[in-house]
Order: C-alpha cells, then sequence, then structure tokens
C-alpha cells in the first residue's frame, strides 16, 4: 500500500490509486476523448468494489481499502465468510452494480434518440456512453468466468460448498480457473498476444493462492492446537498470529498508513 496514494475516502473506506494506472489511462486512451472514457471505465470499476464492499458490510464485514490498479479494482475486506449465502450474496455484487450501469446508459441512449448497438454511428456523446455500457457489460461477464481471482470463481465455490464442503468446493473452482488459464495462456501465446498471456498466468497463480490459503484455515480448524514450529507456511500477503494456548490464525499483513489528522498511524489486518 506504501507505492499507492490515497485520493479519497468513500462510505468510511479509503480509496487509493496505484501510479501505474495513470500511466495505463494514458497508454490506453492514447490522449482526448479516450482518456476520459478509461478515467470513466475506472470509475465503474470503483463502484463495482463499493458494491463488494457494502454488502459486505452488511453481512458485519468491514473492509480496509479499496486499491484501484491497471488490471482492475482490489476490495480488501479484514475478513471472508465461511457461509455460502453471505458469499454469494458479496460476490454478486460487483457484478451486478455493472449491469445497473449498463442499463442505465442504454436508457440514456434511448432518450438521446440513439438504439443502444448504434451508437456508434452517432455523435460523441452517445459514443461515449455507448463505449462506457459496453465496457461495463464486459466487466461484468469477464468477472463471472468461474476462476478465481474473477468473482466467478467465488460463485462456483458458493454455490457447491452447500454440499461439497468449502475445502473441496474451492479445490472444484481452483482447478477449473487453472485449466480456463492455461487455455487461455496458450491461445494467446499462439496469436502473439502477450498482455493476455500475462494476464492468464496472473489467474492461474491467483487460483493456486486461494487454495492454498483456504487448506491452510481447513487445516486450523480441524488439527486443533499444534507444537510451535510446526505451523504450515502460510500463504503469500498472510502471517500466522498467535492467540495463546498453542492456538493460531491467519490474517492479512499489517498495513500501516500516516493518519494526517492525528499525526500517528492507522493500522489494519
Amino acid at each position: 500500500m506504501t507505492l499507492s496514494w490515497k485520493v479519497g475516502r468513500v462510505a468510511g473506506i479509503d480509496i487509493y490509486l496505484h501510479p501505474t494506472l495513470l500511466l495505463a489511462l494514458f497508454w490506453l486512451g492514447s490522449g482526448g476523448p479516450g482518456v476520459l472514457l478509461i478515467a470513466a471505465a475506472f470509475g465503474c470499476i470503483l463502484l463495482h468494489e463499493l458494491g463488494h464492499a457494502l454488502t459486505a458490510r452488511y453481512f458485519g464485514i468491514q473492509t480496509a481499502d479499496i486499491t484501484l490498479y491497471p488490471i482492475g479494482g482490489v476490495a480488501r475486506l479484514m475478513r471472508l465468510p465461511r457461509k455460502p449465502g453471505p458469499e454469494l450474496l458479496i460476490t454478486l455484487a460487483g457484478p451486478a452494480v455493472n449491469v445497473a450501469i449498463a442499463l442505465v446508459l442504454a436508457a440514456s441512449l434511448w432518450v438521446l434518440g440513439t438504439a443502444p448497438l448504434e451508437f456508434g454511428l452517432a455523435g460523441p456523446l452517445a459514443a461515449f456512453l455507448g463505449g462506457l455500457m459496453v465496457i461495463n457489460a464486459g466487466l461484468a461477464i469477464f468477472n463471472l468466468v468461474p476462476a478465481f481471482p474473477m468473482d466467478g470463481g467465488r460463485v462456483l465455490r458458493a454455490s457447491l460448498s452447500g454440499w461439497l464442503g468449502r475445502r473441496r468446493a474451492t479445490e472444484v473452482a481452483a482447478a477449473l480457473g487453472k485449466v480456463l488459464a492455461i487455455g487461455f495462456g496458450v491461445y494467446s501465446l499462439v496469436h502473439g498476444a502477450w498482455l493476455n498471456a500475462t494476464l492468464a498466468a496472473f489467474i492461474y497463480f491467483a487460483s493456486a493462492q486461494e487454495l492454498a490459503l483456504v487448506r491452510a484455515e481447513e487445516r486450523r480448524r480441524t488439527s486443533g492446537p499444534l507444537p510451535s514450529g510446526t505451523w504450515p507456511e502460510a500463504p503469500a500477503g498472510f502471517v500466522w498470529v498467535p492467540l495463546g494456548d498453542g492456538r493460531m490464525r491467519l490474517a492479512p499483513v499489517v498495513v500501516t498508513v500516516p493518519d494526517p489528522r492525528a499525526g500517528t498511524s492507522s493500522s489494519w489486518h
């Protein structure tokens, strides 16, 4: 988080911007209206993450912060629900926001007298609204791909957890995510799409990390206290925290950011 800039606070949640996102805005937008469209798209990604965060708050789960990266946004929940129902609702809240935005933009195009699928033939305003509509529809569809770390991987796990259990459901979702990532990666390499191949590799390792985290959680829950020094290595981004009496729990790595109002620092887990 030290490399990111705090740009505001929404609904009590700190919003951070990674510096590389600014480079992506100009590179993808190529200046002018393109930058405006990409900036608006990342605004929609922020709303997507707020959908996750505010739904999680309804279930008593707070969000440490939200960070926007060139590859999308990340809402760091302070814990994840174990029950499939809340996890399913929290997960679907993000894509639901993008669907709602796309529908509002489609209605706006109708009001302007432009068919939603013919915005490219209209003026600059219709082109902007239509482009943003397509981006939001694409975000909703892409995020529902059944692979971690996309929302679809969590939707699949929540759907399977009721009768397979959380660990087995995660194994199935992670395996499917790896298969999809390998297929997407090979296709991208064959066609010379190196950026897509990098994204495929990210999806593959994210699926593996999610599975490692859940397996570590299940070992902790079922094995009881273990002697000191025998705990398995914590997944990336997590540490073992002692609870006393030989008990441990996994917790996200503590991130400390300056609090300019108090002159001290605030830490979250």
